[in-house]
Protein backbone atom coordinates (compact mmCIF):
# COMPACT_ATOMS: atom_id res chain seq x y z
CA UNK A 1 0.00 0.00 0.00
CA UNK A 2 1.37 3.57 -0.91
CA UNK A 3 0.68 5.36 2.34
CA UNK A 4 2.22 8.69 0.78
CA UNK A 5 0.44 8.82 -2.60
CA UNK A 6 -3.32 8.17 -0.87
CA UNK A 7 -2.13 10.81 1.91
CA UNK A 8 -1.20 13.18 -1.07
CA UNK A 9 -4.55 12.32 -3.09
CA UNK A 10 -6.98 13.00 0.27
CA UNK A 11 -5.45 16.50 0.96
CA UNK A 12 -6.24 17.23 -2.70
CA UNK A 13 -9.64 15.82 -2.62
CA UNK A 14 -9.27 13.92 -5.78
CA UNK A 15 -10.25 10.34 -6.74
CA UNK A 16 -8.00 8.22 -8.50
CA UNK A 17 -9.89 8.52 -11.52
CA UNK A 18 -9.45 12.41 -11.50
CA UNK A 19 -5.89 12.00 -10.46
CA UNK A 20 -5.32 9.78 -14.24
CA UNK A 21 -7.13 12.96 -16.14
CA UNK A 22 -5.11 15.30 -14.18
CA UNK A 23 -1.92 13.73 -14.51
CA UNK A 24 -2.82 13.11 -18.75
CA UNK A 25 -3.67 16.76 -18.90
CA UNK A 26 0.24 17.39 -17.50
CA UNK A 27 1.54 15.50 -19.58
CA UNK A 28 -0.51 17.01 -22.78
CA UNK A 29 0.97 20.31 -21.69
CA UNK A 30 4.82 18.95 -21.56
CA UNK A 31 4.26 18.47 -25.59
CA UNK A 32 3.46 14.28 -24.36
CA UNK A 33 0.95 12.12 -26.26
CA UNK A 34 1.40 9.43 -23.03
CA UNK A 35 -2.02 8.90 -21.19
CA UNK A 36 -3.00 7.54 -17.92
CA UNK A 37 -6.04 4.71 -18.02
CA UNK A 38 -8.51 6.14 -15.13
CA UNK A 39 -8.05 2.75 -13.10
CA UNK A 40 -4.43 3.06 -13.40
CA UNK A 41 -3.70 5.09 -9.97
CA UNK A 42 -5.52 2.41 -8.16
CA UNK A 43 -2.44 0.01 -9.07
CA UNK A 44 -0.09 2.76 -7.95
CA UNK A 45 -2.06 3.10 -4.56
CA UNK A 46 -1.47 -1.05 -4.16
CA UNK A 47 2.31 -0.64 -4.12
CA UNK A 48 3.17 -0.41 -8.45
CA UNK A 49 5.45 1.94 -9.36
CA UNK A 50 4.60 3.84 -12.55
CA UNK A 51 7.28 3.17 -14.87
CA UNK A 52 9.14 6.98 -16.54
CA UNK A 53 7.91 9.18 -17.16
CA UNK A 54 4.78 9.59 -14.46
CA UNK A 55 6.79 9.73 -11.50
CA UNK A 56 8.49 13.13 -12.32
CA UNK A 57 5.43 14.36 -13.90
CA UNK A 58 3.05 13.30 -11.06
CA UNK A 59 5.94 15.22 -8.54
CA UNK A 60 5.31 18.37 -10.65
CA UNK A 61 1.75 18.00 -10.90
CA UNK A 62 1.26 18.07 -7.19
CA UNK A 63 3.83 20.79 -6.36
CA UNK A 64 1.75 23.11 -8.45
CA UNK A 65 -1.75 22.08 -7.09
CA UNK A 66 -0.38 22.00 -3.29
CA UNK A 67 1.94 25.46 -3.79
CA UNK A 68 4.84 23.10 -2.15
CA UNK A 69 7.89 21.06 -3.75
CA UNK A 70 7.40 17.41 -3.93
CA UNK A 71 9.68 14.69 -5.47
CA UNK A 72 9.12 11.12 -6.83
CA UNK A 73 9.56 9.83 -3.17
CA UNK A 74 7.83 12.21 -1.16
CA UNK A 75 5.31 10.12 -3.14
CA UNK A 76 6.40 6.46 -2.16
CA UNK A 77 8.88 6.18 -5.24
CA UNK A 78 12.55 6.07 -4.97
CA UNK A 79 14.18 7.84 -7.94
CA UNK A 80 16.13 5.22 -10.39
CA UNK A 81 18.26 6.41 -12.82
CA UNK A 82 16.47 5.87 -15.69
CA UNK A 83 14.18 8.69 -15.56
CA UNK A 84 13.09 10.11 -19.01
CA UNK A 85 12.38 13.72 -17.83
CA UNK A 86 14.33 15.69 -15.40
CA UNK A 87 12.96 19.08 -14.12
CA UNK A 88 13.82 22.35 -15.84
CA UNK A 89 16.16 23.12 -12.69
CA UNK A 90 18.66 20.03 -12.62
CA UNK A 91 21.67 20.73 -12.18
CA UNK A 92 21.19 24.19 -11.54
CA UNK A 93 20.91 24.22 -8.05
CA UNK A 94 23.50 25.13 -5.69
CA UNK A 95 24.88 27.85 -3.75
CA UNK A 96 24.83 31.67 -4.94
CA UNK A 97 28.17 31.96 -5.41
CA UNK A 98 30.85 32.77 -8.50
CA UNK A 99 31.15 28.50 -8.36
CA UNK A 100 27.69 28.38 -8.43
CA UNK A 101 26.84 30.77 -11.45
CA UNK A 102 30.20 29.11 -13.99
CA UNK A 103 28.53 25.45 -12.74
CA UNK A 104 24.89 26.51 -13.90
CA UNK A 105 26.46 28.26 -17.34
CA UNK A 106 27.99 24.85 -18.17
CA UNK A 107 24.96 22.77 -17.38
CA UNK A 108 22.62 24.52 -20.32
CA UNK A 109 25.67 25.38 -22.41
CA UNK A 110 27.56 22.26 -22.79
CA UNK A 111 27.11 19.53 -25.28
CA UNK A 112 26.30 16.15 -22.85
CA UNK A 113 24.14 13.54 -22.16
CA UNK A 114 21.99 16.27 -20.32
CA UNK A 115 21.13 18.17 -23.44
CA UNK A 116 19.77 14.98 -24.75
CA UNK A 117 17.42 14.43 -21.77
CA UNK A 118 13.67 15.79 -22.01
CA UNK A 119 13.08 18.54 -19.15
CA UNK A 120 9.65 19.48 -17.32
CA UNK A 121 8.77 22.64 -17.64
CA UNK A 122 8.53 24.04 -14.10
CA UNK A 123 5.30 25.21 -12.10
CA UNK A 124 4.04 26.32 -8.81
CA UNK A 125 6.43 26.79 -5.84
CA UNK A 126 9.36 25.56 -8.61
CA UNK A 127 9.32 28.54 -10.42
CA UNK A 128 9.22 31.03 -8.08
CA UNK A 129 11.55 29.52 -5.83
CA UNK A 130 14.75 31.11 -7.82
CA UNK A 131 13.39 34.15 -7.53
CA UNK A 132 13.27 34.26 -3.73
CA UNK A 133 16.40 32.96 -3.44
CA UNK A 134 17.63 35.67 -5.62
CA UNK A 135 16.47 38.22 -3.43
CA UNK A 136 17.76 36.68 -0.40
CA UNK A 137 21.22 35.53 -1.27
CA UNK A 138 24.39 37.53 0.12
CA UNK A 139 26.57 39.48 -2.05
CA UNK A 140 29.55 37.69 -4.18
CA UNK A 141 32.98 38.54 -2.94
CA UNK A 142 35.82 39.44 -5.30
CA UNK A 143 35.42 37.83 -8.97
CA UNK A 144 39.11 38.25 -9.91
CA UNK A 145 40.48 34.90 -11.58
CA UNK A 146 44.33 34.70 -11.51
CA UNK A 147 45.39 32.57 -14.23
CA UNK A 148 45.29 32.09 -17.54
CA UNK A 149 45.63 34.24 -20.91
CA UNK A 150 44.93 38.18 -19.26
CA UNK A 151 41.33 39.37 -20.65
CA UNK A 152 41.09 42.91 -21.10
CA UNK A 153 38.08 45.10 -21.12
CA UNK A 154 38.14 45.92 -24.51
CA UNK A 155 37.75 42.02 -24.76
CA UNK A 156 34.31 42.56 -22.74
CA UNK A 157 33.55 45.21 -25.01
CA UNK A 158 33.50 43.10 -28.43
CA UNK A 159 31.97 40.31 -26.88
CA UNK A 160 29.12 43.01 -25.61
CA UNK A 161 29.09 44.78 -29.44
CA UNK A 162 28.42 41.43 -30.68
CA UNK A 163 25.67 40.55 -28.08
CA UNK A 164 23.94 43.61 -29.38
CA UNK A 165 23.98 43.05 -32.97
CA UNK A 166 22.35 39.38 -31.91
CA UNK A 167 19.75 41.20 -29.89
CA UNK A 168 18.69 43.21 -32.71
CA UNK A 169 19.14 40.18 -35.24
CA UNK A 170 16.20 38.66 -32.94
CA UNK A 171 14.27 42.31 -33.32
CA UNK A 172 14.14 40.94 -37.27
CA UNK A 173 14.59 37.59 -37.30
CA UNK A 174 12.62 36.15 -34.26
CA UNK A 175 14.06 33.34 -31.73
CA UNK A 176 13.87 30.46 -34.85
CA UNK A 177 17.10 31.07 -36.30
CA UNK A 178 19.35 32.29 -33.94
CA UNK A 179 19.73 30.53 -30.92
CA UNK A 180 22.73 28.19 -32.55
CA UNK A 181 24.87 31.58 -32.91
CA UNK A 182 23.85 32.56 -29.38
CA UNK A 183 25.01 28.94 -27.84
CA UNK A 184 27.94 29.49 -29.52
CA UNK A 185 29.39 33.07 -28.72
CA UNK A 186 27.89 31.72 -24.47
CA UNK A 187 30.42 28.99 -25.20
CA UNK A 188 33.21 31.18 -25.85
CA UNK A 189 32.43 33.28 -22.69
CA UNK A 190 32.67 30.51 -20.25
CA UNK A 191 35.76 29.56 -21.95
CA UNK A 192 36.75 33.12 -21.08
CA UNK A 193 35.62 32.79 -17.52
CA UNK A 194 36.76 29.64 -17.07
CA UNK A 195 40.43 29.72 -18.03
CA UNK A 196 41.30 33.76 -18.29
CA UNK A 197 43.04 35.96 -16.00
CA UNK A 198 41.19 39.33 -14.87
CA UNK A 199 40.35 41.62 -11.97
CA UNK A 200 37.14 41.95 -10.33
CA UNK A 201 35.87 44.62 -12.18
CA UNK A 202 36.59 42.65 -15.88
CA UNK A 203 35.21 39.37 -14.26
CA UNK A 204 32.23 41.27 -13.35
CA UNK A 205 31.23 42.66 -16.47
CA UNK A 206 32.31 38.95 -18.05
CA UNK A 207 29.20 37.38 -15.91
CA UNK A 208 26.96 40.24 -16.97
CA UNK A 209 27.84 39.51 -20.41
CA UNK A 210 27.27 35.52 -19.49
CA UNK A 211 23.62 36.85 -17.76
CA UNK A 212 22.91 38.58 -20.79
CA UNK A 213 23.57 36.46 -23.33
CA UNK A 214 21.75 33.22 -21.21
CA UNK A 215 18.61 35.83 -20.70
CA UNK A 216 18.44 35.67 -24.39
CA UNK A 217 19.10 32.14 -25.36
CA UNK A 218 15.88 32.20 -22.94
CA UNK A 219 14.32 34.39 -24.31
CA UNK A 220 14.75 32.82 -27.86
CA UNK A 221 13.24 29.08 -26.72
CA UNK A 222 10.60 31.20 -25.33
CA UNK A 223 9.36 32.78 -28.78
CA UNK A 224 9.68 29.08 -30.26
CA UNK A 225 7.64 27.37 -27.37
CA UNK A 226 10.45 25.49 -25.69
CA UNK A 227 8.94 26.36 -22.31
CA UNK A 228 11.66 24.32 -20.45
CA UNK A 229 14.81 25.43 -22.45
CA UNK A 230 13.74 28.72 -21.66
CA UNK A 231 13.47 28.47 -17.90
CA UNK A 232 16.94 26.82 -17.44
CA UNK A 233 18.58 29.28 -19.26
CA UNK A 234 16.64 31.77 -17.23
CA UNK A 235 17.53 30.49 -14.07
CA UNK A 236 21.20 30.24 -15.33
CA UNK A 237 20.78 34.21 -16.17
CA UNK A 238 19.29 34.86 -12.73
CA UNK A 239 22.38 33.15 -10.81
CA UNK A 240 25.15 35.02 -13.08
CA UNK A 241 23.35 38.04 -13.50
CA UNK A 242 23.76 37.46 -9.45
CA UNK A 243 27.51 36.55 -9.27
CA UNK A 244 28.26 40.18 -11.49
CA UNK A 245 26.05 42.24 -8.89
CA UNK A 246 23.85 43.36 -11.47
CA UNK A 247 20.52 44.18 -9.77
CA UNK A 248 18.99 45.51 -13.05
CA UNK A 249 19.80 42.35 -15.23
CA UNK A 250 18.81 40.04 -12.63
CA UNK A 251 15.23 41.54 -12.19
CA UNK A 252 14.91 41.86 -16.06
CA UNK A 253 15.52 37.87 -16.03
CA UNK A 254 12.53 37.51 -13.58
CA UNK A 255 10.62 39.80 -15.97
CA UNK A 256 10.79 37.45 -18.52
CA UNK A 257 10.01 34.96 -16.27
CA UNK A 258 6.87 36.23 -15.30
CA UNK A 259 6.02 36.81 -18.91
CA UNK A 260 6.26 33.27 -19.45
CA UNK A 261 4.88 31.82 -16.76
CA UNK A 262 0.96 34.16 -17.82
CA UNK A 263 1.34 32.40 -21.17
CA UNK A 264 1.56 29.23 -19.45
CA UNK A 265 -1.45 30.26 -17.83
CA UNK A 266 0.25 30.13 -14.14
CA UNK A 267 -0.85 33.73 -13.33
CA UNK A 268 -0.09 33.95 -9.26
CA UNK A 269 3.42 32.90 -10.29
CA UNK A 270 3.74 35.22 -13.01
CA UNK A 271 2.48 38.32 -10.68
CA UNK A 272 4.75 36.86 -7.66
CA UNK A 273 7.66 37.21 -10.11
CA UNK A 274 6.92 40.53 -11.54
CA UNK A 275 6.69 42.04 -7.75
CA UNK A 276 9.55 40.68 -6.91
CA UNK A 277 11.77 41.88 -9.75
CA UNK A 278 9.97 45.56 -9.06
CA UNK A 279 11.09 44.72 -5.43
CA UNK A 280 14.49 43.77 -5.65
CA UNK A 281 15.72 46.42 -7.65
CA UNK A 282 16.65 49.76 -6.52
CA UNK A 283 15.54 51.40 -9.49
CA UNK A 284 18.36 53.47 -10.79
CA UNK A 285 17.18 53.74 -14.49
CA UNK A 286 13.52 54.88 -15.03
CA UNK A 287 13.45 52.40 -17.86
CA UNK A 288 14.14 49.39 -16.60
CA UNK A 289 11.68 50.82 -13.91
CA UNK A 290 9.07 50.93 -16.94
CA UNK A 291 10.26 47.78 -18.13
CA UNK A 292 9.02 46.02 -14.71
CA UNK A 293 5.94 47.66 -14.34
CA UNK A 294 4.63 46.65 -17.71
CA UNK A 295 5.78 42.84 -16.72
CA UNK A 296 3.57 43.10 -13.94
CA UNK A 297 0.59 45.20 -15.46
CA UNK A 298 0.90 42.17 -17.86
CA UNK A 299 0.53 39.61 -15.22
CA UNK A 300 -2.37 41.32 -12.88
CA UNK A 301 -4.18 41.41 -16.36
CA UNK A 302 -4.10 37.77 -16.97
CA UNK A 303 -5.87 37.79 -12.97
CA UNK A 304 -8.48 40.16 -14.17
CA UNK A 305 -7.15 43.04 -11.86
CA UNK A 306 -8.76 46.04 -13.35
CA UNK A 307 -7.42 48.57 -10.67
CA UNK A 308 -3.90 46.72 -10.31
CA UNK A 309 -2.93 46.42 -13.93
CA UNK A 310 -4.27 50.49 -14.71
CA UNK A 311 -1.84 51.25 -11.94
CA UNK A 312 1.24 49.04 -13.04
CA UNK A 313 0.68 50.77 -16.65
CA UNK A 314 0.52 54.41 -15.28
CA UNK A 315 3.77 53.96 -13.01
CA UNK A 316 5.13 52.38 -15.91
CA UNK A 317 4.42 55.64 -18.14
CA UNK A 318 5.78 57.72 -15.68
CA UNK A 319 8.84 56.27 -15.43
CA UNK A 320 8.97 56.57 -19.42
CA UNK A 321 8.47 60.26 -18.48
CA UNK A 322 11.23 60.67 -16.04
CA UNK A 323 14.12 62.54 -17.03
CA UNK A 324 16.70 60.57 -19.13
CA UNK A 325 19.39 58.82 -17.41
CA UNK A 326 21.67 55.95 -17.95
CA UNK A 327 20.06 52.71 -18.78
CA UNK A 328 21.40 49.21 -19.47
CA UNK A 329 21.95 48.25 -23.36
CA UNK A 330 19.87 45.69 -23.02
CA UNK A 331 16.82 48.03 -22.23
CA UNK A 332 17.00 50.10 -25.68
CA UNK A 333 13.82 47.90 -26.84
CA UNK A 334 11.27 49.88 -24.63
CA UNK A 335 10.25 53.27 -25.86
CA UNK A 336 6.85 54.85 -25.98
CA UNK A 337 6.47 52.58 -28.84
CA UNK A 338 6.52 49.61 -27.31
CA UNK A 339 5.15 50.61 -23.95
CA UNK A 340 2.10 51.80 -25.90
CA UNK A 341 2.11 48.10 -27.48
CA UNK A 342 1.95 45.93 -23.76
CA UNK A 343 -0.33 48.59 -22.78
CA UNK A 344 -2.68 47.31 -25.46
CA UNK A 345 -2.25 43.98 -24.73
CA UNK A 346 -2.92 44.40 -20.90
CA UNK A 347 -6.04 45.78 -21.75
CA UNK A 348 -7.28 43.77 -24.51
CA UNK A 349 -6.89 40.69 -21.55
CA UNK A 350 -9.09 42.55 -19.73
CA UNK A 351 -11.55 43.26 -22.78
CA UNK A 352 -11.19 46.88 -23.03
CA UNK A 353 -11.60 47.31 -25.95
CA UNK A 354 -11.35 50.90 -26.45
CA UNK A 355 -8.03 51.36 -24.15
CA UNK A 356 -6.46 48.31 -26.25
CA UNK A 357 -6.87 50.26 -29.56
CA UNK A 358 -5.71 53.39 -28.50
CA UNK A 359 -2.60 52.28 -27.26
CA UNK A 360 -2.41 49.45 -30.27
CA UNK A 361 -2.93 52.09 -32.74
CA UNK A 362 -0.31 54.85 -31.04
CA UNK A 363 2.11 51.89 -31.18
CA UNK A 364 1.23 51.19 -34.79
CA UNK A 365 1.77 54.81 -35.88
CA UNK A 366 4.79 55.35 -33.54
CA UNK A 367 7.12 53.17 -35.02
CA UNK A 368 8.52 50.85 -37.79
CA UNK A 369 6.63 47.77 -38.55
CA UNK A 370 7.85 46.41 -41.52
CA UNK A 371 9.18 42.79 -41.17
CA UNK A 372 8.75 43.16 -37.29
CA UNK A 373 7.84 40.68 -35.24
CA UNK A 374 6.00 43.31 -32.74
CA UNK A 375 4.28 44.82 -35.89
CA UNK A 376 3.04 41.17 -36.85
CA UNK A 377 2.02 40.82 -32.89
CA UNK A 378 -0.07 44.52 -32.55
CA UNK A 379 -1.94 44.13 -36.16
CA UNK A 380 -3.01 40.53 -34.41
CA UNK A 381 -3.80 42.15 -31.26
CA UNK A 382 -5.47 44.54 -32.55
CA UNK A 383 -7.52 42.52 -35.36
CA UNK A 384 -8.63 40.60 -31.87
CA UNK A 385 -10.20 43.43 -30.47
CA UNK A 386 -12.32 43.39 -33.65
CA UNK A 387 -13.53 40.19 -33.42
CA UNK A 388 -14.12 40.21 -29.71
CA UNK A 389 -15.92 43.38 -29.12
CA UNK A 390 -20.06 43.21 -28.46
CA UNK A 391 -20.80 43.24 -31.98
CA UNK A 392 -17.98 41.93 -34.39
CA UNK A 393 -16.60 44.17 -37.11
CA UNK A 394 -15.35 40.77 -39.42
CA UNK A 395 -13.89 42.88 -42.11
CA UNK A 396 -11.44 45.24 -39.80
CA UNK A 397 -10.57 41.85 -38.31
CA UNK A 398 -9.85 40.53 -41.27
CA UNK A 399 -7.92 43.44 -42.60
CA UNK A 400 -5.49 43.88 -39.54
CA UNK A 401 -4.92 39.77 -39.34
CA UNK A 402 -3.84 40.05 -43.09
CA UNK A 403 -1.14 42.29 -42.44
CA UNK A 404 0.14 40.12 -39.55
CA UNK A 405 0.32 37.20 -41.82
CA UNK A 406 1.72 39.05 -44.19
CA UNK A 407 4.98 40.39 -42.41
CA UNK A 408 5.05 36.52 -40.41
CA UNK A 409 5.06 34.97 -44.10
CA UNK A 410 8.70 37.34 -44.93
CA UNK A 411 11.28 36.51 -42.91
CA UNK A 412 10.31 37.10 -39.25
CA UNK A 413 9.60 33.50 -37.11
CA UNK A 414 7.38 33.62 -34.13
CA UNK A 415 5.51 30.60 -32.66
CA UNK A 416 4.26 33.12 -30.05
CA UNK A 417 2.56 35.32 -32.57
CA UNK A 418 1.60 32.51 -35.09
CA UNK A 419 0.23 30.99 -31.27
CA UNK A 420 -1.97 34.30 -31.41
CA UNK A 421 -3.27 34.50 -35.07
CA UNK A 422 -4.42 30.86 -34.09
CA UNK A 423 -6.63 32.40 -30.99
CA UNK A 424 -7.82 34.68 -33.59
CA UNK A 425 -9.10 32.13 -35.59
CA UNK A 426 -10.99 30.78 -32.73
CA UNK A 427 -12.87 33.98 -31.56
CA UNK A 428 -14.13 33.79 -35.91
CA UNK A 429 -15.14 29.90 -35.20
CA UNK A 430 -18.87 31.30 -35.74
CA UNK A 431 -17.95 33.24 -39.48
CA UNK A 432 -15.66 29.89 -40.18
CA UNK A 433 -17.66 29.41 -43.72
CA UNK A 434 -17.15 32.79 -45.07
CA UNK A 435 -14.84 32.72 -47.87
CA UNK A 436 -12.14 35.55 -46.09
CA UNK A 437 -12.33 33.65 -42.61
CA UNK A 438 -11.26 30.38 -44.44
CA UNK A 439 -8.93 31.88 -46.36
CA UNK A 440 -6.93 33.34 -43.10
CA UNK A 441 -7.44 29.85 -41.62
CA UNK A 442 -5.33 28.25 -44.71
CA UNK A 443 -3.10 31.06 -44.30
CA UNK A 444 -2.44 30.78 -40.93
CA UNK A 445 -2.22 26.93 -41.23
CA UNK A 446 0.51 27.20 -43.15
CA UNK A 447 2.78 29.78 -41.33
CA UNK A 448 2.20 27.50 -38.33
CA UNK A 449 4.41 24.59 -40.85
CA UNK A 450 6.23 27.24 -42.28
CA UNK A 451 7.14 28.67 -38.68
CA UNK A 452 7.59 25.14 -37.57
CA UNK A 453 10.08 23.79 -40.11
CA UNK A 454 12.09 27.17 -39.67
CA UNK A 455 12.41 26.65 -35.85
CA UNK A 456 13.48 22.99 -35.67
Amino acid sequence: MNAQLATVLTELGWRPETFAHRLSEHAASQGLSDHVHAKTPYRWLAGSRPRAPWPVLAAALFSAELNRPLTPADLGWAKTSTEALLPADSELEGPWTAAGALRAIAAVTEADSMQRRRFLTLAGTAITAPAHQWLLAAKVGSLAHTSGTRIRPTTVDEIDSMTASLRRMDDQLGGGTLLTMVRAHLSHVLRLLRDGSYDDSTGRRLHASAAELLRLAGWLCFDTSQHAHAQRYWVAALRTAHAAGDRALAANVLGFMSCQAKDLGQAREATLLADTAIAGYPGASPRVSAILHLRAAEAHAVTGSTTDTRRAIDAAFTHLDSPTSAAPDWSYWLDLTHAHGQAGYCYLRLGEHADARRHLRAALHSGDQNGSREGALRYTLLATTYARQPEPDLDQALHLAGHAVDLLTDQVTSTRVTGHLTTLLGDLTPYRRRPAVRELGDRVRSLEATTSSRSS
